[in-house]
This record gives structure tokens, C-alpha cells and sequence, in this order.
């Protein structure tokens, strides 16, 4: 098993592979390290500059299209096997001078995650800066997770810790919240150099923004309500439902009083209330099947066990 396992996706990074890979080898020649480019779908010839590496410890994990870079990350996250894995732009933007530092904190004082803070970001304020920074504070507030730069590829996680979730759709973002909700509790912060884009062309945009937001919502569902979807659902239908009834209720007994009632908003809105609270009771006993077979078909457990200590142990 090697040390360190390393992924780094890439799409379309074409001159960016000689010089990272160089970079890679300088500032990891004393760890024991495995190197893993994800190619997500390129169609210049990343493939090509990453074959060219001419050394064993560089691995490229091919995707047969653009799936995204959640999935990529997956991809090679899966594919790694060393003690501990680290991510990293496949840009030049993050640093790998800065990972042997990040991994000496990992092993001297047992954290779960390093996770980078570009603490002189180069990039531009309006679309890139002060998006991302709206956008921590949002998730911060939301999810608790008091992460300053969630944005930031570069992290170190125990093997144990990253191999514990699965991310999926564009939820690469949501790394420690994810790996929160699945018991990792030591997680620490370190400032790390950012450098500008020197080659190719950015992948972000402002169409990301629409994507946080939703994938937010998401998190905060399975912060709360991932073990028990009905307390939402059946929730959510309760109030529902018994507003309705109080509605209905209200126009049978002016219809006893001889008034009509037929065709006024109320009644549709009542009737329409009853009908959408019946839907979330029953929305919510679907999810908590899904839930039960989620957890026993993968044999996952609903709890996370830190350590087992018999009592003679202790003194």
C-alpha cells in the first residue's frame, strides 16, 4: 500500500499535464505516492500528455465521456489504494508543494481531513470570488460546517474517511459535509498558495450558482432527515392535511347553514390541501422504505463507531 494516493481530474488540460506532473515529482519525492489523473472525456490530447509521464507511479483512469467532475473524483477515488488520498486541481492553480505539509498534519495529529484555504485567491472578484464567498457563508450557516473555503480542491483525507461516501451529481463541493454526516468529526483548515490560470480556460461559470443552491437544500435533507424522511414528509402532511380538514370543516357547516358554497377558491384550496397532505404522508412512508433498503442492502449501518475500549482498559 502506498502512502499517498493522489487524484487529480482534468478535462481538456492539455498543457497543463507536463508541468503539473514535474511539479508532483519535486514536491513528493520523499513519500511514497501514487499519481491518479482522471481523464473526464477530454478531446484535446490530455490522454496523450498524461501517457507521456514517464513514470510508474502516474496512473490514468480513462471515462469514456464527460461525466462531470463529482464523478470523476469518484473515479479515481475508488481507484486509489494508498493510506491516505489527496485532491488537486488538475489546473496548476493548487500547489503541490503544499500537500507534504498538509500530510504531516494528517499523521502527527490524527485529523480526518486537511482541507486547503486559498488564503490569496487569484481570481477575479465579481465571478469568481464574491459568488464563492456568499456561497460558503450560505452553506456555513445552513449545514454547520465551519469550512471557510468549501470551493478549494486540494484536501487530505484518511482512506477510511473519503472511501466512507459516495459523491455523486455536483456534490464535490459538499466533501466535508458529506464525510460530517458519516461520523468524520476531526476536521481542520490550513492556508494554501493559490496560483492564476497560466493555461487553458476556466470551467466555471455563473450557472453553478442555480446548482449550489440546490444541492444546499439536499444537504440539508440529509443533515436532518436522511435516516428519517418521514419526520419531514409526515410533517410537511400533518400541517397540511389538517389544514384542509379545518377548511372543509369550516364551509360543511356554512353549507348546513344553507349557504353555497360551490365553486368558491376556498373550497378547491381545501380540498386541494387534504389531497397534498395525504401525497406527503404517503411520500414519506416510500422514502423511509428506500431508506431501510439503502442501509440493509448495502449492509450500512446507521451509526458510525469511533473506538471499542473494554472496561479493563481503563484505570
Amino acid at each position: 500500500m502506498k502512502k499517498l494516493s493522489l487524484v487529480i481530474c482534468v478535462f481538456n488540460e492539455e498543457p497543463n499535464i507536463k508541468p503539473l506532473s514535474e511539479q508532483i515529482q519535486q514536491a513528493l519525492k520523499n513519500i511514497d505516492f501514487e499519481a491518479i489523473f482522471v481523464d473526464d472525456g477530454s478531446t484535446d490530447n490530455t490522454r496523450s500528455e498524461i501517457l507521456k509521464i514517464n513514470d510508474d507511479r502516474f496512473i490514468l483512469v480513462e471515462l469514456k465521456r464527460n461525466y462531470g467532475q463529482s464523478s470523476a473524483l469518484q473515479a479515481g477515488i475508488d481507484q486509489a489504494d494508498g493510506e491516505y488520498v489527496a485532491l488537486i486541481d488538475g489546473d496548476l492553480q493548487n500547489d503541490p508543494a503544499d500537500i507534504p505539509g498538509m500530510l504531516k498534519m494528517m499523521e502527527n495529529e490524527n485529523w480526518d481531513m486537511v482541507a486547503g484555504v486559498r488564503a490569496n485567491r487569484k481570481d477575479g472578484m465579481f465571478l469568481r470570488k464574491a459568488p464563492s464567498k456568499i456561497a460558503n457563508y450560505m452553506i456555513r450557516q445552513s449545514t454547520g460546517t465551519k469550512m471557510k473555503d468549501l470551493g478549494c480542491t486540494l484536501k487530505i483525507f484518511t482512506k477510511e474517511t473519503i472511501k466512507s461516501i459516495h459523491i455523486y451529481g455536483e456534490l464535490h463541493r459538499f466533501i466535508p459535509v458529506l464525510i460530517t454526516l458519516e461520523g468524520a468529526t476531526r476536521i481542520t483548515q490550513v492556508d494554501v498558495n493559490h496560483r492564476p490560470r497560466k493555461f487553458g480556460t476556466s470551467k466555471y461559470n455563473l450557472s453553478r450558482t442555480t446548482k449550489v443552491m440546490s444541492d444546499l437544500f439536499l444537504m440539508l435533507f440529509f443533515k436532518k432527515y436522511l435516516q428519517r424522511p418521514m419526520h419531514f414528509f409526515g410533517g410537511l402532511g400533518i400541517i397540511t392535511f389538517g389544514i384542509g380538514a379545518l377548511i372543509n370543516l369550516y364551509l360543511l357547516i356554512l353549507k348546513i347553514l344553507g349557504h353555497d358554497i360551490w365553486g368558491k377558491p376556498l373550497l378547491l384550496l381545501g380540498i386541494l390541501l387534504v389531497m397534498g397532505g395525504i401525497q406527503f404522508v404517503t411520500t414519506g412512508i416510500i422514502a423511509e422504505l428506500q431508506m431501510r433498503t439503502y442501509f440493509e442492502s448495502q449492509q450500512k449501518k446507521p451509526y458510525r463507531v469511533k473506538r471499542v475500549i473494554a472496561a479493563k482498559e481503563v484505570k
